[in-house]
């Protein structure tokens, strides 16, 4: 799998300042109708409508069929081989168990809309069998899966490669494109599948900064506070696992009271110290489920920076 491009990267900076000073467009929940298949369903040359196919990923332990599975949405058209840009999606929920990966059903409906395969997973969360390290484990897991996806339907392309989280989903998403720099024995190391680009949304990228400014949920989700294991936040906070070449945006409402955007702006600034692209998107009057949630006003715009960052708006601008 290939990195992305000096001018990949630049594109990517390009587009989002673009981006800023887009209008909203008017979007909602596509109206198609969904197909549900199996995994083992040979992709078809062109589809007339958005189709959706479940996938039950492995685990290195026995796992949970109820939980660790993710649904591929591919958009209707032509379905040439390396033709339509991945988009991995990872829900948030603070990593417990009250949301599921069908909040993002809306959004993944919407993406396929815009011509993108969309890798929605699950995964277990504190209360239902996860925490640490299962739920890092897990995603580790359904983001390895992609290879195998790719494989029964090769119309996806998973070179340049796009993902998506919300919240809790999208320091697991951050983390998930730079697993590639851990060492060996850390949770995550020696991933199959590497995305070369991120979106945060409401991200707590600075894990250490948020759990000792009063999130609890972190110190839930790893089993202690910074002081008490620190190796933890070491293996799966964002802003300690920085790669300059993985470009990020990191996008947030100012009007965030759950995940301060604090935490984005300090992330973006650590990457941009260390040479690297990225870049944060304040969403004025946003809050923190706002910027997914398909009839506030500030989700057009999220969609707008969804669709500007994946691999065929790149390449357009490259």
């Amino acid at each position: 799998m290939r990195a992305p491009s000096v001018s990949r990267r630049i594109a990517l900076a390009v587009l989002v300042a673009s981006v800023l000073g887009l209008p909203a467009c008017s979007s909602g929940s596509t109206t198609t109708p969904t197909t549900t298949s199996s995994a083992t369903a040979a992709p078809a040359e062109y589809f007339d409508e958005v189709t959706v196919h479940r996938f039950d990923y492995p685990t290195p332990d026995d796992g949970d069929s109820e939980q660790n599975w993710a649904e591929l949405y591919l958009p209707a058209g032509e379905q040439r081989v390396d033709s339509i840009p991945l988009v991995v999606l990872i829900h948030g929920g603070a990593w417990q168990s009250a949301l599921g990966a069908d909040i993002f059903e809306p959004l993944a409906r919407d993406l396929a809309g815009r011509g993108m395969a969309v890798y929605n997973i699950e995964y277990r969360r504190v209360g239902s069998g996860g925490g640490w390290p299962t739920t890092f484990r897990d995603v580790a897991s359904a983001l390895d899966h992609v290879v195998v996806v790719d494989r029964q339907f090769p119309q996806i392309d998973t070179d340049d490669e796009l993902i998506v989280g919300h919240s809790a989903g999208a320091q697991l998403a951050v983390w998930g494109g730079t697993r590639h720099k851990l060492e060996d024995d850390e949770v995550g190391a020696r991933p199959l599948f590497r995305p070369t680009r991120v979106v945060s949304l409401a991200g707590p990228l600075d894990m250490t900064y948020a759990a000792t400014h009063g999130d609890d949920r972190i110190v839930t989700a790893l089993g202690g506070t910074p002081t008490q294991v620190p190796q933890r936040y070491t293996m799966v906070d964002p802003i300690q696992n920085i790669d300059p070449d993985t470009p990020v945006v990191a996008v947030h409402g100012t009007a965030d009271r759950m995940v301060s955007p604090t935490n984005s702006q300090r992330y973006v600034d650590a990457v941009v110290r260390e040479g690297g692209d990225a870049a944060a998107v304040l969403i004025r009057g946003g809050n923190h489920g706002s910027v997914v949630t398909s009839t506030a006003p500030e989700y057009p715009r999220v969609l707008d920076i969804i669709s500007g960052a994946s691999a065929a708006d790149v390449e357009d601008v490259a």
